[in-house]
């Protein structure tokens, strides 16, 4: 009854941990700061030795005497622990709640946790602790836990897509136009503009020239962003941003990618105008008006200017023209 109270004092929390086979049922104290807990240090290293067979206690989750996962600071005020090794369920499952306990004592918010693939059955254990999925990779799945009780700051999942168009203009007013195989346009007759995704970590001026020589065979240099448009609800539910670019032709022959493209060619540029397609949609009657300004000197689109953040090297779009005084 005096251990009860005590234990109780000082916030020991006792758990049964579900036996194995050939293993007799065993009581598991998770220990918070170990300050005024010497009266139990002689069954802390009995139960120490007991957990040293997982590896993720024994060689990694050690702090002060208190058994938690391995994590590292983030820069918002959380922690994030990326497993790497198995583990029974109901010894992370312990773990977690013991990690829980101190980073709450230690003020810590958001707690994430990254699983690799192999791992990917701890899942179901972090989900019933309170953890949700905030995203995942082809070689990993992150979850997320918010500490303190009022509503989460945590920044959401990734939510654009990011897709590119391409207007190409050669020397004799003609533009570069596919045909594509597969897609709502397919078998349609619709002559349109390159387009593409832009891949993770490509910048959207590369994008534009990869997706160009991918599509037609012809290569291209990037010139300006001409305008963009943002929708919702698209690819997955995710939003989309899709930029039209305008790209100066460095070579004329076409060779037509097989797997994507039903034919490419060289169309003066009225002819593209005049399509029912073209016509009939608001968003391309102003494409052609952007592009048929740019070509007249009208319209002055955004080029990219490599520049450093704080921790992040990207590009800036700007306005290059009505700009060039700062440069």
């Amino acid at each position: 009854m005096m251990i009860s109270r005590v234990a109780k004092s000082h916030g020991l929390i006792r758990l049964l941990k579900k036996p194995c086979d050939g293993c007799l049922r065993s009581p598991l104290f998770l220990r918070f700061p170990a300050d005024g807990f010497s009266t139990f240090r002689s069954y802390s290293l009995t139960r120490s030795r007991f957990m040293s067979t997982d590896p993720m206690v024994g060689e990694e989750a050690r702090n002060g005497g208190v058994t938690m996962l391995p994590a590292v600071e983030d820069k918002y005020g959380g922690v994030m622990t990326e497993m790497t090794r198995p583990m029974d369920p109901s010894a992370f499952s312990a773990l977690l709640r013991s990690s829980l306990s101190n980073w709450t004592l230690q003020g810590k918010k958001g707690v994430w946790i990254k699983l690799p693939r192999q791992l990917i059955g701890l899942a179901e254990t972090a989900v019933k602790e309170g953890f949700w999925f905030h995203h995942a990779e082809k070689n990993y799945l992150m979850l997320v836990y918010w500490i303190p009780k009022q509503d989460h700051t945590l920044p959401s999942n990734a939510s654009h897509r990011v897709g590119i168009a391409a207007f190409v203009l050669n020397h004799k007013k003609e533009v570069l136009v596919v045909q594509e195989k597969t897609g709502r346009f397919k078998g349609q007759g619709i002559w349109k503009f390159p387009t593409g995704v832009v891949n993770e970590g490509e910048y959207i001026h590369d994008g534009s020239v990869r997706e160009v020589k991918e599509e037609t065979g012809v290569d291209t240099e990037f010139v300006q962003v001409l305008a963009f448009r943002q929708t919702h609800k698209a690819f997955f539910e995710k939003s989309d941003l899709f930029f039209v670019c305008m790209m100066k032709p460095l070579s004329l022959e076409i060779n037509a990618q097989e797997s994507e493209i039903e034919a490419a060619q060289w169309m003066p540029w009225e002819e593209y105008n005049k399509q029912p397609f073209v016509q009939n949609h608001e968003l391309l009657r102003y494409m052609t008006d952007i592009c048929s300004a740019k070509t007249n000197g009208d319209y002055e689109g955004f080029t990219p200017l490599p520049v450093s953040a704080p921790d992040l090297q990207g590009n800036l779009y700007f306005n290059n023209r009505d700009l060039s005084s700062r440069q």
